[in-house]
């Protein structure tokens, strides 16, 4: 198979697009004094950055956490900045056009509410959180145990991420319920799994 001449081009512009996006959600937010927290994979990158940028892995979307009482105040923010809001298979999302697909979006997750019924613990409040250079993030025991909770294949190469670079150790499962510390325990014991 023959590659597209553009493809390096191609995915530059895919990575520069995420960060373009948390960016620009991150500043109306911040600008706005709303409360949030960045989740999700650009979460896990900016704790691994803090360690080794040569570990840091790139994420297709932005993942937010807010609280639901601040819902309809990011609707109208984040619609004066253009975003279009969406509800769509359960998901709260902000596309940066009507036409723009799911998985381009702002995802919003709500702080101190399960984000699937079945989760052991509920999301993080939005204070539980870190003001970092660009963005805030929420913090990283709150980002453990969002990933522990989904435990998805994604979110365990994330907690392997930190792992790799000692941000999560043999100390944390003590720190955690005994769902997520079961879960935990089964990665640090069999990383390759």
């Amino acid at each position: 198979m023959l590659l597209r001449p553009d493809t390096l081009e191609r995915m530059v512009h895919a990575v520069e697009r995420v960060r373009q996006r948390l960016m620009r959600v991150a500043s109306v937010l911040e600008s706005a004094d709303l409360p949030y927290a960045v989740v999700g994979g650009n979460a896990v990158a900016a704790w691994v950055s803090q360690v080794d940028e040569g570990a840091v892995r790139n994420t297709q979307d932005v993942d937010i956490l807010l609280r639901r009482s601040d819902l309809e105040t990011a609707k109208s923010i984040l619609g004066e900045a253009g975003f279009h809001y969406r509800h769509a298979k359960g998901l709260d999302m902000f596309l940066e056009t009507p036409e723009s697909k799911a998985r381009d979006g702002v995802h919003i997750l709500f702080a101190e509410e399960r984000v699937y019924p079945g989760d052991p613990t509920p999301a993080p409040s939005v204070n539980e959180s870190v003001k970092m250079a660009a963005f805030t993030t929420v913090s990283l025991e709150g980002l453990v145990r969002m990933k522990l909770n989904s435990f998805r294949l994604k979110d365990r190469v994330h907690l392997l991420d930190l792992i790799e670079v000692g941000l999560v150790d043999s100390s944390w499962p003590e720190k955690l319920p005994a769902e997520l510390a079961a879960r935990l325990v089964s990665l640090l014991e069999n990383p390759n799994q």
